[in-house]
Order: C-alpha cells, then sequence, then structure tokens
C-alpha cells in the first residue's frame, strides 16, 4: 500500500490518494465521527458563492464538497492532482468540470475566480507558500479565499485527548474502513506537524492575502481562515 512521508513528494500523495479514492468520503465520515459533514457545510457557508460567480475548489477529490456551490447557481471548477479521485468523481457526479491540476502551478489565467476554496488540502502541498500564491494569482481583485484545514484544539485537556486519538484510535479504525490504513497514518502524522492558527493566518498574509481571519470548529480540531485579495 502506498504512504506518503511528510516531506509530502506529489507523487507519493497523489498515488495515495488514488488508492482510497472509492471509499474516500464514507472513511473520512467515520474517522471524523460525523464531524466531516459539519464541516463541509461551514465551508460552503464561509464561500458564500452566488449566482454567476466563478469558485475553484481545490483539493476537491471525488466533488463532493464542489455541489453545494454549484447548487448555489454559481459555475464551480473542482480541482485535484489525484487521478484516481478525479475518475471516482467523475463517476459519481458526472455533470461536474473535474480538472487535474497541481496546486503549486493552477493551470488558470490570473484574475479568474471569485473565490478560492481548499479544504484538506493545503496540508498535502509539498509548497504552501507557493500554493497560497498560487491561490492569490488566480483570484481577481476583492476575491476571496477559505481554507478548511485540521488545526490545533484550543483547550489543553481536549488537545491531550484529541492527540492520542490521532496516534492511537485513528489507525486501528482506519484499518477497518479504509483500502490503505497506511495513509491515515500519515494523516495523523501530517496534522500534528501542521501550524497552529495563527500560524497559518500569518502565512496566507505574507502571500499577499489581506483582512485574514479565522474561526475554530469543533474546538480548534479544525480552523476556517478566509482572506481577500486586494
Amino acid at each position: 500500500m502506498t504512504r506518503a512521508s511528510l516531506d509530502k513528494q506529489p507523487s507519493e500523495v497523489a498515488s495515495m490518494f488514488d488508492d482510497v479514492a472509492a471509499k474516500y468520503d464514507l472513511t473520512n465520515d467515520v474517522l471524523s465521527l460525523g464531524q466531516a459533514r459539519v464541516w463541509r457545510k461551514a465551508v460552503a457557508r464561509a464561500v458564500d458563492a452566488r449566482p454567476g460567480e466563478r469558485v475553484l475548489d481545490l483539493a476537491a477529490g471525488t466533488g463532493t464538497s464542489s455541489l453545494p456551490y454549484l447548487d448555489a447557481g454559481a459555475q464551480v471548477v473542482p480541482c485535484d492532482f489525484s487521478l484516481g479521485m478525479l475518475r471516482e468523481g467523475k463517476r459519481r457526479h458526472p455533470r461536474l468540470p473535474l480538472t487535474a491540476g497541481d496546486a503549486t502551478k493552477l493551470p488558470f489565467a490570473d484574475d479568474t475566480f471569485d473565490a478560492v476554496t481548499i479544504s484538506f488540502g493545503l496540508r498535502n502541498v509539498q509548497d504552501h507558500g507557493t500554493a497560497l500564491a498560487e491561490m492569490l494569482r488566480v483570484t481577481r481583485p476583492g476575491g476571496r479565499v477559505v481554507i478548511c484545514e485540521f488545526s490545533h484544539p484550543t483547550w489543553a485537556p481536549f488537545r491531550t485527548v484529541y492527540t492520542e486519538y490521532l496516534m492511537r484510535a485513528l489507525p486501528p479504525v482506519a484499518t477497518a474502513v479504509s483500502s490503505n490504513p497506511e495513509a491515515y497514518v500519515y494523516l495523523a502524522e501530517s496534522i500534528r506537524a501542521w501550524p497552529d492558527q495563527p500560524g497559518l493566518a500569518a502565512r496566507l498574509r505574507e502571500a499577499g492575502w489581506t483582512r485574514v481571519a479565522w474561526r475554530n470548529l469543533t474546538g480548534g480540531v479544525v480552523a476556517l481562515h478566509r482572506g481577500f485579495k486586494p
């Protein structure tokens, strides 16, 4: 089974997601104890797509996260670098214009989108700064970015319980429900290595985003960051 290392070589990460594509959404629902659906709804509300707007949904996987934007009347482009995920998405959602692309070299013109969003994908990109700059490039002036990513629980006792769950409980649960449990060992390790909420906010500002803010979901297990292009 394929498992990416924490240096996040693109070929390793893409291959890992190819392996888990068929059961990816189901596994996420189980491992998040049902919170994954709550988080997706929170992202859709934060993006607040309007009819006629153009939305780029990065790390879209099978396209499940893109459906709310389509239903809102926006023109959504789901983009992912895992061809296995895209094939599974096309089978499930043939109406979506699924697109292959690397977050560090986006195949879109400058100032194309009203909103760019990425959920649980920035952590898997090898060069976060380049990806954030690319998102800025393809967003029109005044447009917005919404990033949903695992973060650091704000209450210390809960943070300890959460860390124990990641490193002890998550791998055996993943073994029971996933086609590639090793991928979820990588998941746990990559979450632990990810910067906290102020750290990610600082990276957004360094990339050129303004009015950067965040709010915590599920006690800081996940954080929603938002910024605007000047």
